[in-house]
């Protein structure tokens, strides 16, 4: 299990990002983490995975524990071979290397596997296996986007973190990433899915964590989290009976507050 306790995040010494955040990863699950841009997602990830240097910040209280072990404020490489990988938000691929040389990158730290696991890889991900000697520059931001997972999937993850994973996808193509998120849980790799897609992330884990402004403001079995009123209001763009907003207007002017606001 992977599990954050009372988690405290403060950038530049001065800006409280996250206020105490708990909440637990089972192994073999897939959980959702679902808010707005600015809620601390991806705080969250980068605080798990040791990048919180990237933006000067700190973890001033709290705890990271993975399968019993306290990993809080180790350093990313460390943390990597405890078996956790994460898949940055805008894919953050090596554009002028092919895409087997971005595979190779990400299993530097299991080398001995490395031919074993870009078999895996391109097994997973056909469309990669046509374009394997292709600069990834070149795929499309689908392809893209399955060429990060690959990536992380070279270390042989536990549990893999994804930030994002459909941001500016086609439909089609989110739901193509829905699939092969549920195929690569079936493999036995634990995931933490970070969306602002709250009705793909919800259809695919069984149990979804809701943040606003550095808090966890409800947390419930997905199934659950989808007939939520509140949720599917403010995150599936739903009216009570059920169907879509049809205007800008009524998208942006709600005639009440969120009840975990009240």
């Amino acid at each position: 299990m992977l599990s954050v306790q009372n988690l405290e995040v403060v950038y530049q010494d001065v800006i409280l990002v996250l206020r105490g955040v708990s909440f637990e990863i089972p192994k073999g699950k897939i959980v959702s983490l679902l808010g707005s841009n600015g809620s601390g997602k991806t705080t969250v990830i980068r605080s798990i995975t040791g990048l919180l240097d990237i933006q000067n910040g700190d973890i001033t209280k709290g705890s990271i524990t993975v399968d019993g072990e306290d990993i809080t404020n180790l350093n990313p490489s460390k943390i990597v071979e405890k078996g956790i990988a994460q898949v940055l938000e805008g894919r953050r691929i090596f554009s002028e290397l092919t895409v087997i040389e971005n595979l190779r990158l990400g299993g530097h730290t299991n080398s001995k596997d490395v031919p074993k696991n870009i078999d895996r890889v391109l097994d997973l991900f056909p469309i990669l296996k046509e374009r394997s000697k292709g600069e990834a520059g070149y795929l499309s931001g689908g392809e893209q986007q399955m060429l990060a997972i690959g990536r992380a999937l070279m270390s042989e993850p536990n549990y893999l973190l994804l930030d994002e994973p459909s941001l500016g996808l086609a439909p089609k193509l989110v739901d193509q990433i829905a699939e092969l998120i549920t195929e690569i849980n079936s493999q036995g790799v634990t995931v933490l899915l970070v969306e602002q897609n709250a009705n793909m992330a919800l259809n695919v884990s069984s149990h979804g964590y809701i943040m606003e402004t550095g808090n966890i403001v409800m947390d419930n079995p997905s199934d659950v989290l989808l007939k939520d009123e509140d949720v599917r209001e403010f995150y599936l763009g739903l009216n009570p009976e059920g169907t879509k907003r049809k205007s800008f207007k009524d998208v942006k002017h709600y005639k009440r507050k969120k009840r975990w606001l009240s």
